[in-house]
């Protein structure tokens, strides 16, 4: 993970945030992936918590065979090895929801061939279609979402294309296969910006909140409940809880 660098045409930066890794060092069977989705979801539903084999210092080993193990920025900058509840982010993510193939995201979505082991770059590739799906990804999320990001904080992304709370397909699909743009051109932030959100994190290493999340946002979300007092979101009676979503893409 790392910072945003407007002066590189990646916009990916030097310095890093944060060094991640994954080592598969148990392939389960069939029958042993059932069991662990079993107990996961037993365990849910007596209101269990996680409990994982390790330590920070040799890493977390998930019931799905994957050793995750991270480093973070300490005060001055160094990386350092993340604390437990630091690690219980990547283990999250990588290992309680549902959308993921086999615990991860990126080997399902990689793109083709030799380019999906080279370094990340968005510059020339073109949004496409979830398989199943017949409108690009972009074009899908944020008609569902009305907004760019999970907490719809991304003001430039709103302006862009949810101009008066519509959502312009029509500029969207211009990144899109068979458009004339690309995704870096769609979801690059403006160097105000980019700049901007790294003094953000910069912030939250200063203070080594990382507990408190560590995405930053360049003011308080107004989108979202302060407090959940409802007993249900009311989505599934407005038909907006979608369960067709997919990772591999129709390439």
């Amino acid at each position: 993970m790392r910072y945003l660098d407007p002066e590189q045409p990646t916009f990916m930066a030097a310095r890093m945030k944060e060094l991640r890794y994954m080592r598969k060092v148990e392939a389960l069977d069939d029958w042993g992936r059932q069991r662990a989705y079993t107990e996961e979801s037993e365990d849910k539903a007596l209101g269990k918590l996680p409990v994982y084999q390790g330590d920070p210092e040799m890493g977390l080993l998930g019931a799905f065979g994957w050793q995750l193990q991270g480093y973070i920025e300490d005060v001055n900058g160094a990386l350092r090895v993340q604390t437990e509840e630091e690690h219980r982010t990547c283990m999250g993510c990588h290992g309680h929801l549902g959308v993921t193939i086999d615990q991860t995201f990126s080997f399902a979505r990689k793109v083709p061939g030799a380019a999906g082991w080279r370094h990340q770059d968005l510059r020339g590739l073109q949004d496409r279609p979830q398989v199943g799906h017949d409108a690009p990804e972009l074009v899908t999320y944020f008609t569902r979402v009305r907004g760019g990001d999970e907490t719809r904080t991304n003001e430039e992304l709103l302006a862009r294309f949810v101009p008066g709370g519509d959502v312009a397909e029509a500029e969207l699909r211009r990144a899109a296969v068979g458009g004339d743009r690309d995704l870096a051109w769609a979801l690059f932030p403006t160097r105000a910006r980019a700049l901007a959100l790294d003094k953000a994190y910069l912030a939250i290493v200063r203070e080594q909140s990382f507990n408190r999340g560590r995405d930053a946002v360049l003011a308080p979300a107004t989108r979202v409940h302060r407090r959940i007092t409802d007993p249900g979101t009311g989505l599934g009676e407005a038909g907006k809880v979608h369960r067709d979503g997919r990772l591999h893409l129709r390439w």
